[in-house]
């Protein structure tokens, strides 16, 4: 039977995480969610997930995660990102109360206040201004895989890397009157870190939906983005139509520095799907 992949995240306050973990752990064992397979990680910020199932097992656990009682209204209209899958996605489904839905590693910032958020038709256009600096707010392995054309790799290993190249470059933008225009795979990482970035006195924009929603809204996005997207699942690429490549994960972390630790992780997440 066909699957569907859906991500999805929301920065929102929750006092209660530990709660919201249990109610989500009993939603995904629901008869109806049966099959469900894939990540979720809550904490006092907030929601991120990416899972996968039949588009009737999808459809329930979407429905219930916006109109269920006990989540109390905070994932109301929350977006889900939606691809096709023919490779099993996950093995397993988890469900995490972390510190942090995606960590950044600086304390105290509040991501609902991100910088401006721009749609992929205008995002187009904003890329191509002379004034703009292109950032790519992924790992290496991820920007070499594929990227924006004109887009900069900051050259990080780890997301909580990104902060320290911001602060050793945001002085030369300023004196160069440059404007930051920032994407990621989905839009949390760019979410968080324009939050953070928002006192430093430097236009930040953020690509509306990140990498994949512009494949979903941009029916020519090869004109701008070469190559393929990694995805953190055992598809491992995309392209620019949202379908599997046959890129692998030997492909992709060949040649990085901690490629070897990355591959071995990621094969024994693969082989967990057939277990």
């Amino acid at each position: 039977m066909p699957l569907v992949h859906t991500s999805f995240y929301r920065f929102t306050p929750l006092a209660q995480p530990q709660e919201v973990g249990a109610a989500l752990r009993e939603l995904v064992s629901r008869p109806a969610a049966q099959g469900l397979a894939g990540s979720i990680l809550v904490a006092a910020e907030g929601i991120n997930g990416m899972l996968a199932g039949t588009a009737a097992a999808v459809d329930c656990f979407e429905q219930a995660l916006q109109q269920d009682a006990v989540f109390d209204g905070a994932f109301t209209g929350i977006v889900f990102k939606r691809s096709a899958c023919t490779t099993k996605p996950f093995g397993k489904m988890k469900v995490q109360v972390k510190k942090e839905i995606v960590p950044l590693g600086i304390e105290g910032v509040d991501a609902r206040a991100t910088g401006i958020d721009v749609s992929p038709a205008e995002w187009r256009e904003l890329i191509r201004q002379p004034d703009v600096v292109l950032l790519d707010n992924r790992n290496s392995f991820e920007f070499r895989l594929g990227h924006f054309e004109g887009a900069v790799d900051p050259g990080v290993t780890n997301f909580r890397d990104f902060p320290e190249y911001v602060r050793t470059h945001v002085a030369e933008w300023k004196a160069q009157g440059k404007r930051v225009a920032m994407y990621c795979t989905g839009g949390i990482r760019c979410e968080k870190t324009s939050a953070w970035m928002r006192d430093m006195d430097l236009p930040v924009y953020q690509l509306e939906g990140g990498i994949l929603n512009y494949f979903l809204q941009m029916p020519d996005a090869q004109l701008d983005w070469k190559g393929e997207c990694f995805v953190f699942d055992n598809r491992v690429a995309l392209d620019t139509a949202l379908q599997e490549t046959a890129t692998t994960l030997e492909d992709v972390y060949q040649g990085e520095q901690d490629g070897e630790w990355r591959l071995r992780r990621a094969l024994r997440l693969a082989e967990a799907v057939g277990e």
